[in-house]
């Protein structure tokens, strides 16, 4: 971001503001200075970040996403609101439809009086080419492509700076859905006689580009401030590590021995090999080791269980 003086006039507005990203995110542009509007469904005491000012909002509701945009007037906007799991969406597929895309399109209606404001929707690495041949890998991959395509689309149609992040596998304190946040989960419970089964993973060679959530969002806030419009960014760690090494990593770092079922299946491996490469940019690279992640997964999921660090 730019000068100090001129961030502090500055006014970010947060979509999924509670949840894994959204709260670091929240802390990271409050600790800036900004003025942070973060929408959330419901407040929680817990949820609370110093200097964020909440607003109730559910994005289906199109009237009440318009009238919050004006009353905030955002000079940025971070749409991290969303759905993300992958089995979750084969069981409802239309509310990943209408969340990730028809919600994006509703918040990106809502901004079109404010053309200056500059605006990144978290996209994902699942996304595939929408054009033949269509090849699909579950329905939440489906719906982050349509959300993509649309998204810039709308951006290039209403004249609208829009831009999307490709963020790698997201890791780091907090509570999480990923596998490292499962396994340090797994691990602090296990410590404490509270897993009485082995942790089950379906392949120990099956490889993910990790990046710590801290990283991710300095970058988002690198590509508000100077990303292209119409562009997308992948934001990568540039490095592909098997779950079978996470697992060695997160034993030798917490000095304990969990049981862990490994099966044989064959899960992608690289996936995305094929992929341009991550946002190479010299202000911003990730600055977070994969150990120092995971040694503060740990340290989080111990102090929920009441473990020692």
């Amino acid at each position: 971001m730019d000068a100090l003086s001129d961030v502090r006039k500055r006014v970010i507005l947060i979509t999924g503001a509670t949840g894994f990203t959204g709260s670091h995110a929240c802390r990271y542009f409050a600790g800036l200075g900004m003025q942070v509007a973060a929408i959330v469904r419901q407040v929680k005491p817990a949820d609370h970040v110093d200097g964020v000012k909440y607003y109730r909002c559910d994005l289906r509701d199109r009237a009440r996403v318009e009238e919050l945009v004006h009353a905030v007037s955002p000079d940025y906007v971070l749409h991290l609101g969303g759905k993300n799991s992958v089995p979750e969406s084969w069981q409802d597929p239309l509310t990943y439809m209408e969340t990730n895309l028809l919600f994006t399109l509703y918040l990106l209606n809502a901004l079109r009086p404010f053309p200056s404001c500059r605006i990144l929707v978290a996209g994902s690495m699942t996304v595939f080419p929408l054009a033949p041949p269509f090849r699909p890998t579950h329905p939440y991959g489906l719906s982050k492509s349509l959300q993509q395509t649309a998204a810039v689309s709308w951006g290039l149609l209403y004249k609208q700076s829009v831009m999307i992040a490709e963020p790698a596998n997201l890791i780091g304190p907090g509570p999480s859905t990923g596998f490292c946040a499962l396994l340090g989960r797994y691990i602090a419970a296990w410590e404490q006689g509270k897993a009485a089964q082995a942790f089950q993973v379906s392949s120990r060679s099956a490889q993910r580009d990790f990046l710590d959530v801290r990283d991710a969002v300095k970058a988002y806030g690198y590509l508000l401030e100077h990303g292209n419009p119409g562009e997308i960014y992948p934001i990568r760690s540039g490095r592909y590590v098997s779950l079978g090494e996470i697992a060695d990593l997160f034993i030798e770092i917490s000095g304990s021995k969990p049981p862990i079922d490994w099966g044989d299946s064959d899960d992608w491996s690289k996936a995305g090999s094929q992929e341009p490469p991550g946002l190479q940019l010299a202000d911003w690279q990730p600055a977070i080791s994969l150990r120092t992640s995971l040694q503060d997964i740990l340290l989080y999921y111990r102090s929920q269980e009441g473990g020692s660090s």
